[in-house]
């Protein structure tokens, strides 16, 4: 009688703990594919940009951007921001910070 008040709680823990442990691991492979994703569009984009005029003139904008935490946008950003995206396929998925980020880069 004293093994069933032991095991089953036990086995309880053990079931409880196995599941918190796959939706560690779920939401870990979660984040890292999309940091994966972004550095592979930030690496296959930046080798493109570097020669569009409204890009180099959104740097100042873009620091602003990135400094503020998104609160500054500039005429200029925003520009740039539509520019890139008509440009590049893969930059409609991208948020703005990383485009900001992308246009640091330059």
């Amino acid at each position: 009688m004293n093994f069933k008040l032991i095991a089953v709680p036990l086995a309880l823990v053990l079931f409880v703990g196995g599941a918190q442990a796959q939706t560690l691991v779920a939401t870990s492979n979660i984040l890292v594919n999309a940091l994966d994703r972004s550095i592979n569009f930030t690496s296959d984009v930046t080798s493109r940009i570097s020669d569009m005029k409204v890009v180099s003139e959104a740097r100042d904008d873009a620091a602003g951007f990135v400094a503020s935490g998104g609160e500054i946008r500039g005429a200029r950003l925003e520009a740039a921001f539509g520019g890139l995206r008509s440009a590049f396929p893969e930059a409609r998925q991208a948020s703005d910070q990383t485009l900001a980020e992308l246009i640091l880069a330059q």
